[in-house]
């Protein structure tokens, strides 16, 4: 499987770790995040919103149960690099296809076992986000990574969508297939929903679906009047990758559709979209949030739930106009934006993953939100 083969992460700063080399034998930079799900890695690798950045699992056991063909939110692994204490030698379960270590090789991704994922989470906790080169070739050199990850550009100002999204639209009307989410009562009449794909992750689709919606999906850069042509019912804005100031399109987009009264539904990247397109103001969080175990609390009723997140940026709320704008949501961890909407118009966004993929499913009634909104509209 290739785990007598040695490999390398070095990080911007000087520190490295070594460690023994799975997935693909290749040499990767990006930007090195953690994320705290227990469960999930499938899906985690699968997140177009993970585009530039290498993933460390802070849980320490890791592809134990496999890969299916279920349980994925993209055509493709999305990480440029995977970093995990202890890689599992047994895939065992009754859905897996092929092991971790395969999946990865088959499409050029280097991963790292054996390392010490608790200091390194540590440090990128203290310092914040770094760029790290990931090397499993045989003559990897840590100072020659060391100085391959200081030279890389980075992610902030670049448009990582552009790659991330469909090229031409396509139709989604599949829901949930494996009956563990609560049924819901569809309408006769579904909805036609126009999403753009910033990176669109296939949980959201599914939802959308089980919620009664006919499901276009559209790319990233689409203007406003040619995604409008196709008369949708409601629009929604999906998650992604990258710095949404490397966007404006899609922020010049979005504020043209604030004035057809249609009702807009934003999840994480579409959040910061929508926030730009309102005249506010994003910023790069120091580590950013990456996991399943995130407390969001709801402003109107008090109540908290645990979500689902994966982004380095927020919308600053104070750029925002009060008599436009109700923030909706706080994050109880370090009190950043989590929701918002629109004072006189149905328009709102959050920044979790409310259909979590993997993560608890305490948000999920917001695509029922959505669907309410269309319904009045109607």
């Amino acid at each position: 499987m290739g785990r007598d083969m040695r490999a390398l992460l070095a990080l911007e700063d000087g520190t490295w770790f070594a460690g023994e080399s799975f997935g693909a034998e290749a040499e990767q930079v990006g930007e090195v995040v953690f994320n705290t799900s227990m469960t999930g890695y499938q899906e985690v690798l699968t997140d177009p919103s993970y585009r530039g950045q290498m993933v460390t699992m802070t849980y320490p056991h890791i592809g134990n149960t496999g890969i299916n063909e279920e349980d994925v939110e993209s055509d493709r692994p999305q990480v440029e690099g995977f970093i995990v204490r202890e890689l599992s030698p047994v895939a065992s379960n009754w859905r897996s296809r092929r092991t971790l270590h395969d999946y990865l090789a088959a499409y050029g991704i280097p991963g790292i076992s054996g390392v010490d994922t608790r200091a390194l989470t540590l440090r990128l906790r203290t310092v914040g986000v770094l760029k790290g080169a990931l090397s499993t070739l045989p003559d990897a050199d840590p100072e020659n990574l060391i100085e391959k990850a200081r030279a890389w550009e980075g992610l902030e100002g670049r448009d990582l969508v552009w790659d991330a999204s469909c090229r031409e639209p396509y139709q989604w009307a599949d829901g949930v297939a494996t009956g563990w989410r609560f049924p819901t009562e569809r309408p006769a009449s579904p909805f036609h929903v126009l999403a753009y794909d910033f990176g669109l992750k296939r949980g959201i689709l599914r939802r959308l679906a089980d919620h009664g919606c006919r499901v276009t999906i559209v790319p990233a850069y689409t203007p406003a009047a040619e995604a409008l042509a196709l008369a949708p019912d409601g629009i929604f804005l999906s998650n992604g990758p990258g710095d949404p100031a490397g966007l404006p399109y899609a922020a010049e987009a979005t504020r043209a559709f604030l004035d057809t009264g249609l009702p807009l539904f934003g999840i994480c990247l579409g959040h910061q979209i929508l926030g730009l397109a309102l005249g506010g103001r994003t910023y790069k969080l120091k580590f950013g949030h990456h996991g399943s175990n995130h407390p969001v609390r709801e402003v109107a009723t008090g109540q908290v739930q645990i979500t689902a997140q994966n982004h380095n940026y927020a919308v600053d709320a104070e750029t925002l106009d009060p008599n436009q704008v109700e923030i909706t949501h706080w994050n109880l961890n370090d009190n950043t934006v989590e929701g918002m909407r629109l004072c006189d118009r149905p328009v709102f966004s959050v920044q979790y993953h409310p259909e979590a993929s993997p993560g608890p499913h305490d948000a999920d009634k917001l695509f029922a939100d959505f669907v309410r909104l269309m319904q009045e509209k109607r």
